[in-house]
């Protein structure tokens, strides 16, 4: 009989006003006893809506029924069959919006806490599992992948456990992709990451930093040395700016810098000497999860004021709701209908302040939200010693300019059919190449759809 609470089991979490000082994961997880409680909630619904609301079709019910009898292992190996970062998932998918937002128990209640349950069971076999021996027959062909993000390593072990031959070219000197330089610590421990892709090594894969395709091979080059297939998840790493005045001064930073700076250099640590401007105000321009990163991360280098500026209200945030909620907890400001115009400077061209306009909404745009209308002669200034622009990325061009026969769109994201073929011969993409900036899930979403792709191709050939 399932329990018919209508609340989820809390998750403990460190106290507001001692997080924010702090870069230590904010959500403490469940114990065993709190996740057989919420696991037991689960209907297990005959129809299975929650897989439906999967990017990568995790068999939800079927691990959480194994959570139910304890079995905390077999529910890992059961997530494990579909999800190649389980841990990752757990901690960054927007399940409210996916999985829980399909969810029976939702309509009276709070959803089942799938993220949650899924998380537990990876840091369950993180602390206690082995990793198993597999006996994979090689078939002796070669597969290419660009970038060591989510969906690139996804691509990886779904190619590796059918017997390819698997190298991963990753631009940075360190795998893992946004989940190393874009998302903080504090959401996303940079050991979690580590570990997950120790378990891909485990199934073979080779994964060669600091490659930055496009200068230092070519992807012909990379089919010429003798690779059948090769999949581009690269990602969306370059930053989009405003086009305001003062957008050059300093103190104004991307998303994309400051937090790669934080996470994947640990400007945050006093061993480490890697530069960043440690603010008394910042002003984050934006309202996505990397502004609220950004946003969080400024509090926790020691900011007193930190503003998160944003041209509609908040009901059209696009950010994930925990983290708005976990923002204000941590006194972050926000600072709704309005936009910037300029950013003012000193005489030393540093960061003074903050020039916006006040907006209202319209009628709705093509992204149907209202579109946002300046309010004539409103404007008003925000002290601040520092800007974080958090208004989006795009593919960096390099491999599209580097590669005949690759065709882009106007976005710069690579054009590719359903099964995630470009239209260069042999090549195939997904995630952020392919789509722009999007969430970590829908990226290995793509991985494995370019996997599979791949396998009936060379399969074919």
């Amino acid at each position: 009989m399932a329990d018919m609470s209508p609340d989820k089991v809390k998750m403990p979490e460190q106290d507001p006003l001692v997080r924010n000082k702090n870069f230590f994961e904010v959500s403490k997880g469940y114990t065993p006893e709190m996740a057989v409680n919420e696991a037991n909630r689960c209907l297990n619904c005959k129809n299975k809506p929650c897989v439906s609301g999967c990017p990568v079709n995790v068999k939800i019910p079927d691990f959480i029924a194994k959570i139910c009898e304890g079995d905390f292992l077999g529910a890992y190996e059961t997530v494990k069959e579909t999800n190649t970062l389980p841990a990752v998932c757990g901690r960054v998918c927007p399940q409210e919006t996916q999985c829980e937002g399909k969810c029976v128990r939702g309509i009276k209640g709070e959803s089942v806490a799938i993220g949650r349950l899924e998380r537990f069971v990876a840091d369950y076999y993180m602390e206690h599992g082995k990793t198993k021996e597999l006996n994979i027959q090689k078939n002796n062909k070669k597969v290419a992948i660009i970038g060591a993000g989510p969906s690139g390593l996804t691509c990886a072990s779904d190619l590796a456990k059918l017997g390819y031959d698997v190298t991963v070219f990753e631009a940075f000197h360190t795998p893992g992709g946004v989940l190393i330089y874009g998302i903080p610590e504090f959401r996303l421990p940079k050991k979690i990451v580590e570990k997950e892709i120790k378990e891909l090594e485990n199934l073979g894969v080779k994964i060669m930093t600091d490659m930055v395709i496009g200068k230092v091979l070519s992807i012909d080059e990379i089919i010429e040395m003798g690779f059948d297939a090769v999949f581009i998840g690269s990602g969306a790493g370059l930053p989009m700016f405003m086009g305001i005045e003062g957008e050059g001064s300093v103190g104004v930073y991307s998303a994309n810098e400051f937090l790669t700076r934080i996470n994947l250099m640990k400007a945050y640590l006093d061993d480490y000497d890697t530069p960043i401007k440690r603010s008394k105000s910042v002003a984050v321009v934006g309202g996505g999860n990397v502004a609220m990163d950004s946003a969080r991360s400024a509090k926790r280098l020691g900011a007193e004021n930190v503003y998160i500026i944003y041209r509609r209200g908040e009901e059209e945030l696009p950010a994930r709701k925990e983290e708005i909620h976990h923002a204000k907890e941590e006194e972050i400001e926000f600072k709704f209908l309005c936009n910037p115009k300029r950013i003012i400077a000193d005489e030393n061209g540093c960061v003074k302040g903050i020039e916006c306009i006040r907006m209202q909404l319209g009628e709705p745009d093509a992204s149907g939200r209202r579109r946002p209308i300046e309010i004539d002669n409103s404007e008003f200034v925000i002290d601040v010693d520092a800007v974080i622009m958090a208004i989006g990325t795009t593919p960096n061009p390099l491999i599209l300019s580097t590669t005949e026969g690759l065709e882009g769109n106007k976005r710069g994201c690579l054009v590719v059919d359903e099964n995630m073929k470009t239209t260069k011969e042999a090549v195939y993409a997904g995630g952020d190449a392919a789509t722009g900036a999007a969430t970590v899930i829908l990226a290995m979403g793509a991985g494995k759809t370019a996997a599979k792709s791949i396998d009936e191709y060379l399969k074919n050939k």
